[in-house]
């Protein structure tokens, strides 16, 4: 459980064939990430038996995390014979996927067709954290290689098509298309006819131009046209036309798909290799109400470092080695790491997180000023929410700590210009894409929860870089909500904290914990930008706090004792996650090691199947706290967590891109809930981000 997993045959029909078994491995998860590479390119292959097909490639269309289909299928033809690989077109029986495997940065699927050859087929994202050029691409690889079983040599053509679906969530939209090539890139790029900047239709942009691209080869043909002619036209013949469809229209109307057919020839014991690539660019990509008294357009980051979408297109995908290469090292860092932290159930969780994690984020600004805004995805595609920045910490402060100020400068830039009216730090910066904030104070209140993140998440990243000038640039607003903890941390009034699907209640533990270690972290703040008063102050507070607040919120009589859900309910109790955040900043026994082992001793007494609910209130848990408390727990309670989540993995029925709330009990959805695609797994690295 966690390591490998074998789903056997799975009873999914197209054409005249059943799935043979695969192996999956490290598990198999309750979505395949296919092209993850930013809030709209984000392309998976469900899996759950809630609504997905077990994970199998061929048979299934990829989709959206809504939901909407991403059109994208795929036929081989082996010695004048068909089978689709990808998709779920009709008119050919379906190769026999026999293992499926999962990186960082990869998914691939191994495919024997027909007993004759074999197909591997890898889809890479890149995550290049330090490498903003590269990362601020929005495009995602597709290669295909293909090779005898048999000892005999086959004849093979291949083919592979994306639809216009990909380019609008308003399926009557009128798309329109053309076929080029540059720089040794054969290329169908599409868009939607009526662009309209800096809008969102169904979750999809309104504006932008995709991308599908080949090498261009003298093997190759190609076609734009309906679903059914072009892919008939490769079935039937395993050539296509070399025809443009000129009649621009719906995306439903008659389904428009680009498709690319590369002849192979004689393909023997040698593998021969395809490589594709799917994308897109925009030119505005963010509206921010900042400097100024108007929203401002921020750029796609990429603009700065190409001329134009065909030349960062074509960089792109010419520079497979080298991006194949850096996904290569972080693959192999993320498993070094996590195998040695934690062993193999650790690794089977963070790999899944990565491309997750970073395909909620676009990068705008200029390369000499950065600004990268998160998606709330699934949620409700709030744009900078502090409060799940904040879970997703950890992989950002990993992998290169830059980042989070690159994030956390939306947030500041909206406050020091004095677009919120409120003392407390803001909740969020509107709906994705526009960064608006909230003029009049009206954002989801959760004072408490987000003064303490900020404070938190600016120490850790100026712990991390020696960044003290940072430190003094904001400090008069972090002064600010400092004030506000130390009026409300000790006693928390009736309020919501980040799991504000939980409901709201006063005098939270795990809340005021968080505002106590705020107050800690801003007497170091106040000590590295030389205020030396606010810094005794500050700590004077929180150790007066730390001590009240262990009398309060600790239930010691209890067998086991533990933390409670709110001062004096003493049967009550949840994941006091929180505590994390100590460790994170390296304050010692500013929370004293009684309570760490207090709650390590308690957690495996209250876990379910599938893991430790949230809270007393209900059976749900959330895999990002789990994983912050695993990361501060013994060994063997982190080992018991790091199981249960690793297993529930592997046999969730839950179909879409990895959620991170789920009931313990059930491994399912809970009741009117569906988290999914959410960056807030960047959690999961809780233990590799420790100081």
């Amino acid at each position: 459980m966690g390591l490998r997993s074998v789903v056997a045959g799975v009873a999914l029909f197209c054409g005249s064939l059943v799935h043979a078994a695969s192996s999956f491995s490290p598990a198999r998860p309750p979505a395949i990430p296919l092209a993850v590479k930013g809030p709209y390119l984000n392309s998976w292959l469900n899996v759950g038996s809630d609504g997905g097909n077990g994970g199998y490639l061929a048979g299934e269309w990829p989709r959206f995390w809504t939901q909407q289909i991403t059109g994208w299928a795929g036929f081989i033809r082996v010695d004048g014979k068909a089978y689709n690989w990808l998709g779920a077109p009709p008119g050919a029986d379906l190769v026999d996927q026999t293992d499926f495997s999962y990186t960082s940065t990869r998914s691939t699927f191994v495919m024997n067709v027909g007993g004759k050859v074999e197909m591997n087929i890898t889809f890479l994202s890149p995550v290049t954290p330090s490498d903003l050029r590269r990362q601020s691409l929005v495009f995602s690889y597709l290669e295909v290689a293909v090779h005898s079983l048999d000892g005999a040599s086959h004849d093979v053509q291949l083919y592979a098509d994306v639809s216009a679906e990909w380019a609008s969530g308003d399926l009557s939209a009128i798309v329109q298309w053309d076929y080029n090539s540059a720089d040794g890139v054969a290329y169908h790029q599409f868009e939607r006819q009526s662009q309209q900047p800096i809008s969102e239709t169904n979750q999809l942009p309104n504006w932008g131009t995709w991308f599908w691209s080949t090498k261009d080869v003298d093997n190759l043909s190609w076609q734009s046209g309906a679903d059914t002619d072009v892919r008939g036209a490769f079935i039937n013949n395993g050539v296509l036309p070399n025809t443009k469809d000129t009649n621009f229209r719906a995306v439903q109307d008659s389904w428009p798909v680009f498709g690319f057919a590369n002849d192979l020839g004689s393909v023997g014991s040698a593998s021969v290799s395809t490589l594709y690539s799917i994308g897109m660019t925009q030119d505005g990509a963010i509206n921010l109400l900042g400097e100024g008294s108007d929203l401002t357009t921020y750029p796609a980051l990429w603009n700065s470092y190409f001329g134009s979408d065909v030349e960062a297109m074509t960089f792109f995908y010419n520079d497979y080695d080298e991006a194949s290469s850096l996904s290569t090292d972080l693959d192999n860092k993320v498993a070094s790491d996590s195998l040695a932290a934690a062993g193999q159930n650790y690794l089977t969780l963070t790999s899944l997180s990565v491309r997750q994690t970073f395909g909620a984020l676009q990068f705008t600004g200029t390369d000499s000023d950065p600004l990268v805004f998160l998606k709330e995805i699934s949620s409700n595609s709030d744009i900078q929410t502090v409060d799940v920045i904040f879970p997703a910490i950890p992989l950002i402060l990993y992998t290169n700590p830059a980042l989070l100020n690159y994030l956390l400068k939306p947030l500041f830039l909206n406050q020091e210009n004095g677009h919120y009216p409120n003392t407390n730090a803001i909740h969020d910066l509107g709906t994705f894409p526009v960064a608006k904030g909230y003029p009049d104070g009206s954002d989801e209140p959760m004072p408490l929860e987000e003064c303490g993140n900020m404070i938190i998440m600016v120490l850790a990243y100026a712990q991390r870089t020696g960044d003290n000038d940072y430190l003094s640039q904001h400090y008069p607003i972090l002064k600010q909500w400092a004030g506000y903890l130390v009026d409300e941390a000790l006693i928390p009034a009736d309020q919501i904290s980040t799991d504000d699907f939980a409901g709201s209640l006063a005098n939270q533990t795990n809340l005021g914990l968080k505002g106590i270690i705020g107050l800690r972290a801003m007497s170091e703040i106040s000590d590295r930008t030389g205020n030396s008063d606010d810094a005794s102050s500050y700590l004077d507070t929180a150790t007066s706090y730390i001590s009240q607040w262990q009398g309060f919120g600790l239930n010691t009589a209890a067998d086991p004792p533990h933390a409670t859900l709110s001062y004096g309910d003493e049967d009550s109790h949840g994941l006091l996650y929180n505590l994390y955040a100590n460790s994170l900043l390296d304050f010692g026994d500013f929370v004293p090691q009684s309570v760490y082992n207090m709650q390590s001793d308690f957690y495996p007494t209250v876990a379910l199947d599938y893991g430790v609910p949230l809270d007393t209130r209900h059976t749900y848990t959330k895999t990002d706290w789990m994983l912050w408390c695993a990361a501060i727990a013994s060994s063997d309670t982190q080992d018991t967590i790091i199981r249960l989540v690793a297993g529930w993995i592997d046999s969730t029925p839950t179909n879409r891109p990895l959620t991170d709330l789920y009931d313990a009990q059930t491994g399912d959805y809970p009741g009117g809930l569906q988290f999914t695609a959410r960056p807030v797994v960047g959690g999961h690295f809780a233990l590799l981000a420790l100081p």
